[in-house]
């Protein structure tokens, strides 16, 4: 399934996991949230600690914004669709995904990184996201060798005891500060408008976020591709796959809350294909086999800038 060209032309295959013998159980992983600094809570939305001592590891990345991490342990590779394969650098800066995309990693695996929020994406990087969705990128190519240098540093000092990972998450974060640009105020503000668009409905009307703009629909589109990486409509398509999933993953649902999630979609197997193409599981399993990757792109705090899991 392809958007607009530029996205793989396919998501996880159904069988990915029992190909490699199942993904790595969740027992096996230990994650930490670490403190992002309020005056870059624009530009950071999570900061992460994951730890896994296997020596071979696999596991599916649902649909995300753009990280940037120190593999301080491991390498890996990650699959986009069925047509191509890239890996993992000691500083890593994973673009926005606009589907989910599987792993592996020959551990242990000590990622620290940081997710970026559009805005974040925007000022640091520079890039079109949609233009250079779907990659693993050297962080050196894109934002320069300073960050290249201070990855082998702080690998080091990682790996000697020298440094702790919230000793390196604090210096990533000010690395992040440092080196964003602003974003123009009238994009900004489009992009407030339609994470309060995203947040009102699991499945908003694109009248509404066209209504409330004072731009024509292809300057709209220009714009979110440019920073979210989508048009409106895959847009729409991948936060509601994310947030229903979150939503089914929780151990209970409020009856209103389970109403929503049935309503935004057509029926059960457009219900599974989507949850499918953007988070790498079907429904059932959503909480069976839930990895610390998955709970971490669907962790409430992923949602922050778009209001949370549902409203009504």
């Amino acid at each position: 399934m392809s958007f607009d060209g530029r996205e793989p032309k396919s998501g996880v295959p159904s069988d990915w996991g029992k190909q490699r013998g199942g993904l790595t159980p969740s027992a096996s992983f230990t994650v930490d949230y670490l403190p992002v600094p309020t005056h870059l809570f624009d530009y950071i939305t999570t900061m992460y600690w994951f730890r896994c001592e296997d020596s071979e590891i696999s596991d599916i990345q649902p649909a995300s914004i753009g990280h940037l991490s120190l593999f301080a342990k491991g390498e890996g590779t990650m699959y986009f669709g069925e047509e191509r394969s890239e890996p993992s650098h000691r500083m890593s800066l994973l673009t926005p995904l606009s589907i989910a995309a599987p792993f592996e990693v020959q551990g242990p695996f000590h990622p620290i990184g940081a997710a970026l929020t559009p805005l974040g994406w925007a000022g640091l990087t520079g890039l079109h996201a949609a233009q250079h969705s779907n990659h693993i990128y050297r962080a050196e190519d894109t934002l320069g060798g300073e960050i290249g240098r201070l990855g082998e540093i702080w690998s080091e000092g990682y790996r000697s005891g020298a440094l702790s990972a919230q000793d390196i998450a604090a210096a990533l974060a000010d690395y992040i500060g440092a080196n964003s640009k602003t974003v123009p105020a009238r994009h900004r503000d489009l992009i407030a408008a339609t994470n309060r668009w995203l947040a009102a409905d699991l499945d908003p009307d694109l009248d509404d976020l066209y209504d409330s703009l004072g731009y024509s629909r292809r300057q709209v589109q220009r714009v979110l591709e440019q920073y979210l990486g989508l048009p409106p409509v895959a847009l729409k398509r991948k936060y509601r796959a994310l947030r229903a999933a979150a939503l089914l993953s929780l151990p209970e649902l409020a009856p209103d809350f389970e109403r929503q999630v049935y309503d935004a979609f057509f029926d059960q197997p457009h219900r599974i294909r989507e949850i499918g193409l953007f988070v790498g599981r079907t429904p059932a399993r959503l909480s069976d086999d839930a990895s610390p990757f998955l709970s971490e792109m669907l962790d409430t705090q992923n949602f922050r800038e778009i209001g949370g899991l549902a409203k009504n």
